[in-house]
């Protein structure tokens, strides 16, 4: 069962009973911070090297292959849902530099490597065999998230700069993630700077997509209204020289009615069409493979520990749950051709994905 959620306050809702994949709990979201007065540092013309975010090279499984590395791929996935990093929170859902650098170094221990959202929703899972793939995403644009610094180099303590410094410790850690963005993307006022901002996460293999612009409650929207807040938010990606999006998130997890409209639609003109919408948690996704999977509400878990309204729905539960119950995580067979399983599981296949089916 899917829960949407529409909450404006900056806690995480408690839901009663042990969370079982398919019954979520509601997770709370953060406005989008005001534009900044900071202007980004001039860069010079060589920047630093940074470790590449270019997936791994493919392989060929073969069902012994995929046997022998205990692919799953109709599997669990963490969608791991990140919004402001400050030293001093100011919220619940806020986290530290130094949480955020803990949460991702275990990641990286325990063998998981990053995907962007819209790899995951189109089912271009590239992780290396035997690996599991998560899902970093960061919610409303934050300057927190995202700015360099003199040498041209993301700027220490940014969220950026805390995934490439991950990446130089544990190589197979992938440096990608995805910022979704509302109208003053990473908090700077002139748009030469966010499109400078934009296209270089782009450049770097990073993905910049949909917020919508204002951050409002969808669910409370009418259609039109609804359609507005995405397209001018997609119209400001086609300024700043970003493609256009392929995935949304809803503000607060709120999911407008009907729920089509947030998926596809047009406004003024201008069309859209993401291949997948995710919502503000509370539990790991299913595989794109799945024929469950549900592209207009995916799930998303949000960066937390195990206090309070946590303890059961947030990154540190769920992430320990996976470990616990190694059957349920998506494992990957290295192959991105294929989709490797247990033969026992074929019957759970989506229809249009049969032909890349592995069994072992």
């Amino acid at each position: 069962m899917i829960v949407t959620v529409a909450v404006i306050a900056l806690l995480v809702l408690p839901t009663a009973g042990e969370p079982v994949p398919g019954k979520a709990a509601a997770v709370g979201t953060v406005q989008p911070s005001a534009p900044s007065s900071t202007q980004p540092e001039a860069a010079p013309e060589t920047a630093p090297d940074l470790p590449s975010g270019e997936p791994p090279q493919p392989v060929t499984a073969t069902p012994e292959f995929a046997k022998q590395v205990k692919a799953n791929e109709l599997g669990l996935i963490p969608v791991i849902m990140y919004h402001r990093i400050m030293k001093k929170r100011l919220a619940s859902i806020d986290r530290t530099p130094s949480q955020l650098r803990q949460e991702l170094e275990k990641l990286a221990r325990q063998g998981y490597v990053p995907i962007t959202a819209r790899e995951f929703a189109t089912g271009d899972i590239r992780v290396p065999a035997g690996k599991f793939p998560v899902v970093l995403t960061f919610d409303d644009g934050h300057a927190s998230h995202f700015a360099l610094d003199a040498q041209g180099a993301p700027k220490k303590d940014t969220a950026v700069a805390i995934i490439y410094d991950v990446a130089r410790k544990y190589p197979d850690f992938r440096p990608v993630a995805t910022f979704w963005i509302n109208s003053y993307p990473f908090g700077l006022q002139s748009q030469s700077d966010q499109a400078k901002a934009v296209q270089w996460l782009n450049e770097h293999g990073f993905e910049v997509a949909n917020h919508t612009w204002g951050h409002p409650n969808l669910g409370v929207l009418p259609k039109k209204k609804v359609r507005e807040q995405i397209v001018r938010l997609e119209r400001l990606l086609k300024k700043l020289g970003a493609p256009l999006s392929d995935t949304l998130a809803l503000p607060f997890g709120s999911m407008p009615h009907p729920k089509k409209v947030a998926r596809t639609g047009s406004w003024g003109g201008m069309s859209y069409d993401f291949a997948g919408v995710f919502l503000a948690g509370a539990e790991p996704s299913l595989s794109p493979y799945a024929k469950k999977f549900d592209r207009n509400a995916i799930q998303r878990i949000q960066s937390n520990g195990k206090r309070g309204e946590c303890r059961k729905w947030c990154s540190q539960y769920w992430l320990e749950w996976l470990n616990k119950h190694p059957g349920e995580r998506f494992v990957s067979d290295g192959d991105p051709q294929r989709i490797s399983i247990p033969r026992k599981s074929r019957g759970n296949i989506t229809a249009k994905r049969i032909g890349q089916v592995n069994p072992y």
